[in-house]
């Protein structure tokens, strides 16, 4: 399924600190927050910890349109936490695009 302009999207992002480094995750998700809401079509971007299981994140994000939400992929400060990644996390972030169900 496509989505351009006008059909909004949510995206569900998971990721898990790699042992150790769940300070450093902490305080990349909630750096990102500030850029990522001053972005065009950027409606909500909500990290959320864990609490039962430290460093295991998931971030709600609420995009315009899937356009606006792959600029967000191209962002200077996304690239950097992207490149980052591999050092800080146990594996890749798991993403799940979804787009509101309607008659």
């Amino acid at each position: 399924m496509t989505t351009g302009s006008g059909t909004a999207v949510t995206v569900i992002a998971r990721l898990k600190a790699a042992p150790g480094k769940e300070a450093a995750v902490r305080e990349q998700a909630l750096a990102l927050v500030g850029p990522t809401l001053g972005e065009a079509g950027c409606l909500s971007y909500r990290p959320y910890e864990d609490p039962v299981e430290p460093g295991s994140w998931i971030v709600v994000e609420e995009w315009t349109d899937r356009d606006a939400f792959e600029a967000h992929l191209k962002s200077p400060h996304l690239a950097a936490a992207l490149a980052a990644g591999p050092d800080l996390l146990s594996g890749p972030p798991e993403e799940t695009v979804l787009v509101r169900a309607s008659r």
